[in-house]
């Protein structure tokens, strides 16, 4: 008895890991197959055939373990390790597995690789195995079915409404290994981005999800499972070229600490301080104030210029978050400790938040004409400033930036059109990676740098979108595994049909819409409040009433597919500022003896024309992709954005 149980040992299976988890009609309808598998009198041979990553194997233990043969052996032998004459099974001097096996259960996993020989050889057994015969395969085998009893597994994708089992049940598995008294529960929104998701290997790679969220999580415990930890491998995604591939001594350049030291806490933080003085000691007029000059006329057309270029870089060196940085620091060594990040879905009353302050801005700014007035410039930068002080001293990290600057949210807006992103690849941080220093800091670790993460909270590989992404290489410092890529793309890569909406961001498109409306007709408006908030949200009122007659995820593709408009608008509304005063500087700060040029007013009108045109071009381009197959409402909006480009050129004129 002791050599038959040592010749079975390595091939036993004890017992099966799980029962079929989900209560959808697939999950329902393959209990019952299994159940009837198990009860088959006659023990015809069964064949389970699915994709990869399903857990055929395990699902042939449920059917041995629920049959009458329960408490005779079952042994799994691979079928693609398999040789062709079968010595494995059949013996080639010493006792067979089939003898040993004694009537118990044979399972061939991945029958469909076995030499085609041994396939025969293995279905006419006979008097040689009076067990069952199990069968697994990955591609169809339609020779065998009529000989078996036939079990077509669904995969996962088609199972999407049992996702949600799945993962608390995965989680509730995996979390008592790694030291939760109670097993976290998930932040609302997870189960339905995941549910995009098409899980090409099924099963196993949702437990690799599960497996590294929690690994993610598990130094800080929570109750909730962030819905940042659950990344998945991008689908459909575009041609990407690496710069850094292409330019290995870039990369090193880039992250470079001392490069982003210097920048951000040498250059930006006293140059930042510098302005605002200018500003507020400064002459008090617009054709006096160089500060002012730099603000209105450099700062916001390069700044609307570079969106399409390198997205919202602007943020990894923004003065607003370096003195938040500096602010958080100082009070970390008196002792104060900021909160966690708080996880959950934020974005719900974040987003909405970000577009009112936008609009408060819009008005203020307007109705106040602090584009003439340097002290309320300065106002501006310093009531931004102070936001992102006190979300600093509130949180760790950069909270203020990622969910209620009211610039940041324009330019992860606008950061989604861009041809240039920071991604890193799932296949080698979910292989190669157990620390998550890119996501959560950490010490050195092989090439890897010491940080304090992704000052966004955010894992590269999860990004769906450049909205939660500034650029700063933070990720890149600490990744000791060169997964992190700096790639080129085609322009608005993100925005697909299958894009995730925050919740507060349309209602953002609008308002920056407004923007446009209201500053045409802020003469007409000047000190008229009511008035003032008609024009802005104008906008809106039609955005309403268009949603009246289409599905909300029809409304939200047409919106984001004016977004290349509506960057059109806001530089060609900025672009007399620009190029008619920002080559002034040196005569408004210093006198009237230095040199300055300003553009002809032809040159001007003509690039305003010029940008509308690239804009409507690129929206025209971008609504065929996301309303392809809407038919009449491809046609509407398309339609309507030259429609608005024509009466955008009139507006910004």
């Amino acid at each position: 008895m002791d050599s038959v149980f040592q010749r079975l040992a390595p091939y036993l299976v004890p017992q099966a890991r799980r029962g079929v988890v989900g209560s959808s009609r697939y999950a329902k309808a393959l209990r019952e197959q299994l159940r009837l598998a198990a009860n088959n009198k006659v023990e015809q041979p069964v064949l389970l055939m699915g994709e990869p990553g399903l857990e055929k194997d395990n699902l042939a233990a449920l059917i041995h373990f629920s049959s009458a043969q329960r408490r005779l052996p079952l042994i799994r032998l691979d079928g693609a390790l398999l040789r062709a004459d079968g010595a494995e099974l059949f013996g080639m001097g010493h006792p067979s597995l089939l003898e040993c096996l004694n009537g118990g259960t044979l399972l061939i996993d991945k029958f469909d690789k076995a030499p085609p020989a041994l396939q025969i050889r293995l279905l006419e057994l006979g008097d040689q195995h009076q067990g069952r015969l199990i069968l697994t395969s990955e591609t169809a085998l339609p020779a065998l079915d009529s000989s078996c009893f036939l079990i077509r597994v669904p995969p996962l994708r088609v199972r999407r409404q049992d996702l949600g089992e799945w993962l608390r049940y995965g989680i509730r598995q995996r979390s008592r290994k790694l030291g939760w008294a109670k097993p976290p529960s998930l932040a609302p929104g997870i189960v339905e981005r995941l549910q995009q998701h098409d899980f090409p290997n099924n099963i196993r790679e949702l437990e690799e999800l599960i497996y590294r969220a929690l690994q993610q999580a598990k130094a800080d415990l929570p109750e909730q499972l962030p819905e940042d930890v659950f990344w998945t491998a991008s689908r459909g995604t575009p041609a990407r070229f690496d710069l850094w591939r292409w330019k290995p001594q870039l990369r090193f350049w880039l992250r470079s600490p001392r490069l982003w030291n210097v920048l951000l806490f040498g250059l930006m933080s006293w140059l930042f301080v510098l302005v605002n003085l200018w500003l507020w000691l400064g002459p008090q007029d617009r054709a006096h104030n160089g500060a002012l000059n730099l603000f209105w006329a450099w700062w916001w057309p390069l700044i609307l210029l570079g969106f399409p270029f390198v997205g919202r870089l602007w943020c990894s060196f923004c003065p607003f978050m370096v003195w938040g940085e500096i602010s958080q620091r100082v009070a970390t060594r008196i002792g104060w400790q900021p909160a966690r990040w708080p996880r959950g879905n934020t974005d719900r009353w974040a987003s909405p938040l970000l577009a009112a302050g936008f609009a408060a801005i819009l008005l203020w700014e307007e109705l106040g004409a602090m584009e003439s007035s340097p002290w309320l410039s300065s106002c501006l930068l310093l009531v931004i400033t102070a936001g992102a002080v006190l979300g600093s001293l509130a949180f760790e990290k950069r909270f203020w930036c990622r969910y209620l600057c009211p610039v940041g949210g324009m330019n992860g807006l606008f950061a989604k059109l861009s041809i240039l992103e920071l991604r890193a690849q799932a296949g080698t941080c979910s292989g190669s990676c157990s620390s998550y220093a890119c996501f959560k800091g950490g010490s050195a670790e092989g090439e890897g740098l010491a940080t304090s993460g992704c000052p966004l909270g955010t894992h590269p590989a999860h990004l769906s979108d450049n909205r939660n992404c500034v650029l700063c290489l933070t990720c890149a410092q600490a990744c000791a595994h060169r997964s992190v890529q700096l790639n080129l793309r085609p322009p608005a890569a993100d925005l697909q049909r299958q894009l995730a909406v925050p919740a507060g961001e349309p209602a953002l498109i609008l308002v920056l819409a407004g923007g446009v409306v209201l500053h045409h007709w802020q003469q007409s408006a000047a000190n008229n409040w009511p008035l003032a908030l008609g024009y802005l949200a104008l906008p809106g009122l039609i955005g309403l009433v268009f949603r009246c007659f289409v599905s909300g995820q029809q409304w939200r593709h047409g919106l984001y597919g004016m977004l290349p408009l509506l960057w059109a608008l806001l530089l060609a509304r900025h672009l007399p500022l620009g190029m008619g005063e920002a080559g002034m500087l040196l005569p408004v700060s210093f006198g009237d003896s230095w040199p300055g040029w300003s553009a002809d007013s032809h040159v001007l009108a003509f690039c305003q024309s010029a940008v509308l045109i690239v804009g409507v071009t690129g929206s025209l381009l971008l609504l065929r992709r996301l309303l392809l197959g809407e038919g009449r409402l491809l046609w509407l909006t398309t339609a309507l954005t030259v429609v608005l480009g024509l009466g955008g050129r009139w507006l910004v004129a």
